[in-house]
């Protein structure tokens, strides 16, 4: 009876520790569209532009708050012997008298002490600049949307690029074991022919040392596929040290558009370069927010005072102010003048930035459209490269059976097909990362590849 409760305790331990684990590696394979939307959810500089555009939202209800009354209470507590505060704090607290007419009184009052509470409303009537400022916060508000999607492209293309990295090391690594394979195929059959004693022993050293360096180049490749799982997981925002694996084989995304519809979608679609024309439209705002220091302001005030002598919020006393006060500034030292200058300067200067930037979008549009159609003629040559090299293997090996060839030919023709084998791979995912590339620089990736 012992043994079988012990046994059973054991046993759910086991399935406390083995059910984590396989929860995990069920949860570690996900393919792209997964990935990416798991990333959009969990990256950390998605999240900080997210509360960028959500603190530039703040901004906007600031500015409008403005255009509200402002309400505050006040207290002050004072003490004074200054003959014109004494007789003004007894007026407030409807203490006068008499006897505060006297001139020895009125020059000599002695300390005297008032706590004031004061509600006071103020109320803007007329201020251009809060129009001015509010016009600044809501572009820095579209100006950070613009961030937003900005990181949200970046981030689903990391996250591709993460992807295809996977996929093109866990590609290489079979390529590797293919090596390793065929390298002791080649042991193999000159162990034959050194046993039938129509073989050189050096063949068979040279074919050993030919595998070892096949074996290493498939750890490296096994390595490489650990590495690429690891930044994966990094991409999508996953803990430290936890890894994703891919479920899909990626292809080249299907190009849809000329290299000038391309253009034009950069130039009408970019998130960087609306960014910048947000910007644009900040400088503008300032200039006029300078601009608009040459008007006059109006505003509104409304006070109800208490005046006690004894304790601060009493009431000995109480009074009331409606005030309106109008400023116009007429002379300030030719200051709003240069401050004006300023912002026309800098609006100028971001005007060029723009337009340096529209070139600049143009000419990465028009790269990543050359680079591509480079990478596709690479990747029809390698194809080519790897059939030939494949058919050298094959008739150079059955020329090492019949003794026709040596042991160094066929390990060269190996390394050739080896090497092309890998430059294929790499330009397969070359390809699709030249074309999401693209569609990247047209600002258009999120709708064409991660739909």
């Amino acid at each position: 009876m012992g043994d079988l409760i012990v046994k059973n305790i054991c046993a759910g331990i086991w399935l406390v520790l083995i059910l984590p684990c396989g929860a995990f590696a069920e949860s570690g394979r996900l393919g792209l569209d997964e990935s990416i939307r798991l990333a959009l959810e969990k990256n950390h500089l998605l999240k900080a532009a997210l509360y960028e555009r959500k603190a530039a939202d703040r901004s906007v209800s600031i500015s409008r708050g403005a255009y509200l009354p402002r309400v505050y209470l006040e207290e002050t507590a004072a003490v004074t012997n200054s003959p014109t505060r004494t007789f003004m704090m007894k007026l407030d607290e409807g203490r006068f008298t008499d006897r505060d007419f006297l001139i020895n009184n009125l020059n000599n009052p002695g300390s005297y002490r008032d706590f004031r509470t004061a509600f006071t409303l103020e109320q803007p009537l007329l201020d251009f600049r809060i129009g001015r400022a509010l016009d600044m916060a809501r572009a820095e508000d579209a100006s950070r949307s613009f961030t937003l999607e900005r990181r949200r492209q970046d981030v689903a293309f990391l996250v591709y690029g993460a992807y295809l990295e996977v996929q093109k090391a866990k590609a290489s690594l079979a390529v590797a074991d293919q090596a390793v394979r065929d390298a002791r195929e080649h042991q193999r059959l000159a162990q034959v022919r050194t046993a039938a004693g129509v073989g050189l022993k050096s063949d068979e050293l040279r074919t050993r040392t030919f595998l070892s360096e096949m074996e290493q180049q498939q750890i490296t490749a096994g390595n490489n596929v650990l590495l690429g799982k690891l930044r994966l997981a990094q991409a999508t925002g996953m803990e430290t040290g936890e890894t994703i694996d891919t479920t899909e084989e990626l292809g080249a995304p299907v190009l849809k558009y000329t290299s000038q519809e391309l253009v034009q979608e950069a130039l009408a679609t970019r998130p960087d370069l609306k960014e910048l024309e947000s910007g644009t439209e900040k400088a503008s705002a300032a200039v006029g927010m300078a601009r608009s220091a040459y008007l006059p302001t109006v505003y509104g005030s409304a006070t109800y005072q208490l005046n006690d002598h004894d304790v601060p919020f009493g009431r000995d006393n109480d009074s009331w102010v409606v005030a309106a006060n109008l400023r116009w500034d007429l002379f300030d030292g030719m200051r709003r003048y240069n401050e004006v200058g300023r912002a026309q300067m800098q609006l100028s200067a971001t005007a060029e930035y723009l337009e340096n930037y529209r070139k600049e979008v143009a000419l990465q549009v028009q790269e990543a459209y050359l680079r591509r159609e480079e990478t596709g003629k690479r990747l029809e040559v390698a194809r080519h490269t790897v059939l030939d090299a494949e058919e050298t293997v094959r008739l150079v090996s059955r020329r090492y059976e019949n003794a026709l060839a040596t042991s160094v030919e066929l390990l060269d023709a190996q390394t050739a097909l080896n090497r092309t084998r890998v430059q294929l791979v790499d330009t397969e995912s070359g390809y699709a990362l030249a074309t999401a590339r693209l569609y990247h620089a047209a600002g258009i990736f999120l709708k064409e590849v991660a739909q």
